[in-house]
């Protein structure tokens, strides 16, 4: 085969785990086969060194220097803050390079950019679990799926971490066959290839370990479900078989929350990814995250993140590592 030549284009605070993990089955493959099938640059939009999410730093090449290549596969690798890279003159290349056939890639955020550039209309496309209900909210004309990786014609977008390797091993796989695809995977310990329609979240990778009662795990199952038309506490009690008096025993035990307040707080951390990610009408935003109260969405969003749902848009930007709150927190002072 004829060398393979990709280009990894980074933003600021980009992940650096995802990005490796993409790159490395192509360095384990050529290694294992002893010839030079892959070649891959790393570029960002002014070159020079650009630090990832963990602090590393990585020197790459300006798009400007880059752009007039020959390349098969362009990938974006992007994390915090997508918005703030959608720069015209990317858009641009991204689309002439679509119009010459390029295949098109995007790890975690980077779905954002390919979708910002139209480069995603029509198609199905994936990012990471933090972002699902943001993308399907700015790009309704993008059929959003929650899957690890999602290949559709020349385009692939992959929800980051560990899922990136697979994405690559999906790519050998096509190139160079089961074999290679399987020898690069051993090298690198990947023990299992996933196929892009595996969940990022199966049902059976409970948040609070695999030791709590059924009954909780499809209390909280029934939650996750029931976001926007919120469901009673009695109406989970009823449906999971139990008491309300033991389901509210059995959430303070594990949860050290009550079940309305374990409830509540996943409803605002859908809300806080709507407020913080797109620019969709707060008041919708407390709707949708099953909060018809403005006033009462707004105490309680303060409650919870210290800052009301207009401060936390205008303001909130904190630093990227404490951005996300933890979906399924834990607290132990309430």
């Amino acid at each position: 085969m004829r060398v393979f030549r990709f280009l990894v284009i980074v933003f600021p605070y980009f992940n650096a785990a995802a990005t490796s993990a993409f790159v490395d089955p192509f360095r384990a493959a050529d290694y294992l086969s002893g010839e030079a099938h892959y070649h891959w640059e790393f570029a960002s939009l002014e070159g020079g060194g650009i630090r990832a999410s963990n602090g590393m730093d990585l020197f790459t090449q300006s798009l400007a220097k880059v752009r007039n290549a020959h390349w098969d596969l362009v990938v974006l690798s992007c994390s915090w803050t997508p918005e703030k890279f959608h720069d015209a003159r990317l858009q641009s290349l991204l689309r002439s390079w679509a119009s010459k056939g390029c295949m098109l890639g995007a790890i975690d955020t980077g779905t954002f950019l390919l979708a910002e550039a139209g480069l995603l209309s029509g198609r199905r496309a994936t990012g990471h679990y933090e972002h699902i209900d943001a993308l399907i909210e700015l790009y309704p004309d993008v059929t959003i799926v929650e899957d690890l990786y999602v290949f559709d014609d020349n385009r692939f977008t992959c929800c980051g971490g560990a899922a990136a390797t697979d994405t690559a091993l999906q790519l050998i796989r096509n190139m160079q066959g089961e074999t290679v695809a399987n020898e690069a995977a051993r090298y690198l310990f990947h023990p299992q290839f996933r196929p892009g329609s595996t969940q990022q979240n199966p049902q059976d990778h409970q948040p609070l370990g695999h030791t709590i009662p059924p009954a909780i795990m499809q209390a909280i199952k029934l939650m996750e479900t029931h976001l926007e038309e919120v469901i009673s506490i009695p109406a989970i009690s009823e449906r999971v078989g139990i008491s309300q008096r033991q389901l509210d025993r059995l959430f303070r035990d594990i949860t050290h929350k009550t079940p309305a307040l374990y409830y509540r707080d996943i409803r605002l951390d859908r809300a806080r990814g709507l407020v913080t990610q797109t620019s969709m009408a707060l008041t919708k935003v407390g709707v949708a995250s099953g909060f018809a109260n403005q006033s009462h969405f707004c105490k309680v969003y303060r409650e919870r993140f210290g800052l009301t749902p207009r401060q936390d848009r205008q303001d909130g930007r904190v630093p990227f590592n404490y951005r996300a709150w933890p979906m399924h927190q834990v607290a132990t002072d309430r």
